[in-house]
């Protein structure tokens, strides 16, 4: 590289942390890099829950813009913002290994009851902005009411601690990068194949122009494939969903002994019934076939019982 690889971010502190392990991994390879930091829409509008802001990519669209624009030459996004249908100039060159992909669930002290699902009080509020996390939620706790929550993951701590909410549900990756103490707080690390992640809950995803031959090489060297091989079932049902931020599908995949374990929960809606299953098979595509298929036939039960 006759030039540093300029890495366009997000300015949250996670972002920033996630921009600052791509420059440490690739300062490893011998690649010299610089950041280059992008507001984004869902940085911008922080008084509306996602799925009350038009349009996908919240958090991605500027980002990529500017990839596009020439102005940066690496994008690195939590693979879970990114659009299931990206640009055609663009491609995700790599993805990271995967960093814990459980949702984690936060209460107050006082408001803890062991007894009861979740671990706390009846008719408790939860901050979240997420329709996935809601659906799910509210399948185990039908007396739990919501309070939509942004703002960066310090920022969303603080609220909880201001009482705007009686617990909060946040992604385990981003207080594990970020390393917060929470000992002030009850803390629950709900099991995947429970408690259903976002596609690609955990991972990094590498961006970058299709015909940068030279950057998609360097990236290809912190490739981690096996990660690949799963979140692409994930994704992909998110795709043939058509869904993004907004829609109410958790789908979360694993690979042993070359066996996928599929686990899959969605909702048509916060105020309509969940499905939750799971599926296990050797072939890629007929784990995606089958899971869309049990989802669609979900989908036009749900419509004709309204």
């Amino acid at each position: 590289m006759n030039k540093p690889l300029i890495i366009g971010t997000r300015g949250s502190e996670l972002a920033l942390w996630q921009a600052y392990h791509t420059q440490k991994i690739l300062g490893e390879l011998g690649i010299e890099t610089r950041l280059e930091i992008i507001s984004t829409k869902g940085d911008q509008i922080q008084n509306l829950s996602f799925d009350k802001i038009e349009g996908k990519g919240f958090f991605t669209k500027e980002i990529e813009q500017a990839l596009m624009d020439n102005t940066i030459d690496i994008a690195v996004h939590s693979h879970k913002d990114l659009e299931t249908a990206p640009h055609p100039d663009l491609i995700i060159a790599a993805v990271s290994h995967r960093a814990d992909p459980r949702d984690l669930l936060i209460t107050k002290k006082a408001l803890v009851q062991p007894d009861l699902p979740l671990h706390f009080k009846e008719n408790c509020s939860v901050g979240t902005s997420s329709v996935r996390r809601k659906t799910q939620i509210k399948n185990i706790r039908p007396d739990a009411s919501f309070v939509d929550i942004r703002g960066n993951v310090p920022t969303r701590i603080q609220k909880l601690r201001d009482g705007q909410c009686d617990a909060l549900m946040l992604a385990a990756a981003g207080i594990e990068r970020l390393d917060i103490d929470l000992s002030e707080f009850h803390v629950q690390l709900l099991d995947p194949t429970s408690f259903v992640p976002a596609p690609a809950q955990g991972v990094l995803g590498w961006q970058c122009r299709r015909s940068d031959a030279e950057t998609i090489a360097v990236l290809e060297k912190i490739h981690h494939a096996d990660i690949q091989d799963t979140i692409a079932i994930e994704r992909t049902l998110l795709q043939k969903m058509e869904g993004g931020c907004q829609l109410p599908l958790g789908v979360y995949c694993t690979k042993e002994q070359n066996e996928f374990h599929v686990h899959v929960a969605f909702s048509a809606g916060l105020n309509e019934p969940l499905v939750q299953f799971e599926y296990h098979g050797n072939d890629a595509d007929t784990c995606i076939a089958h899971c869309f298929d049990k989802l669609k036939k979900w989908q036009e039960y749900s419509s004709v019982e309204k």
